[in-house]
């Protein structure tokens, strides 16, 4: 089967709005989208202090194989995430350190894929920010095809090409690119609200008290 591809035309986030969106944990973001639009826990970074902040790319991937991610990796932008549907399969590796250094090579922000990975020390040393949801030694096949720029479930939550990533130790989250001025706004008040919490525990006021709850003795 062929390598299809969608044509995808995106409004690409202003640097000084990415530049705020480097504060934001992707815990808050996710509190600010009503704990929706979050992958599934098995997506975690290949290294402990990776981080994400860019806009996605996709790919839709058959299982076992990834010719369809080589051919997207030609296709980055700058700063671009690739994140790839390869159906959550972990008994192959559908990315490893070949493809890492490709992608370094056009200067992408780093890779989100819900399969597994390989090449493990190498992908730390070469640093690019990588998220996945296994490893194994076992390596891909080739031609089978696959879609690139569509819209995917990566981590079972819904990505289409230009919503924002956003990865840290805890996970990703992911920010519709329709509604990123909005939520840029309401995490930036939220990360100010965890910032007066803080200041109050300190000063001896604990979270029951602002919340409010109440206990009854039975």
């Amino acid at each position: 089967m062929a390598i299809q591809r969608y044509t995808s035309c995106f409004k690409t986030i202003s640097s000084a709005s990415l530049s705020k969106w480097k504060e934001i944990p992707a815990a808050v973001i996710a509190d600010c989208m009503n704990r929706t639009n979050v992958m599934s826990s098995r997506i975690s970074p290949v290294a402990r202090g990776m981080k994400l902040l860019g806009q996605a790319r996709t790919v839709d991937c058959f299982v076992g194989d990834n010719s369809a991610s080589h051919i997207a990796v030609s296709m980055l932008k700058p700063g671009e995430i690739l994140v790839i549907d390869a159906k959550a399969h972990l008994d192959t590796a559908a990315w490893g350190g070949i493809m890492t250094l490709a992608a370094i090579k056009q200067k992408a922000g780093g890779v989100v894929i819900d399969g597994a990975v390989r090449d493990v020390a190498e992908l730390c040393e070469l640093g690019l920010p990588i998220f996945s949801a296994g490893t194994v030694p076992k390596g891909p096949s080739k031609g089978f095809g696959g879609v690139i720029d569509g819209i995917i479930s990566c981590g079972d939550c819904a990505v289409k090409p230009g919503d924002l990533i956003i990865g840290d130790d805890d996970g990703i989250s992911v920010v519709p690119l329709d509604k990123e001025e909005q939520l840029l706004k309401s995490a930036l008040k939220k990360l100010n609200e965890e910032e007066i919490t803080m200041s109050e525990i300190e000063a001896g006021t604990l979270p029951y008290m602002r919340l409010d709850l109440k206990v009854e003795d039975i």
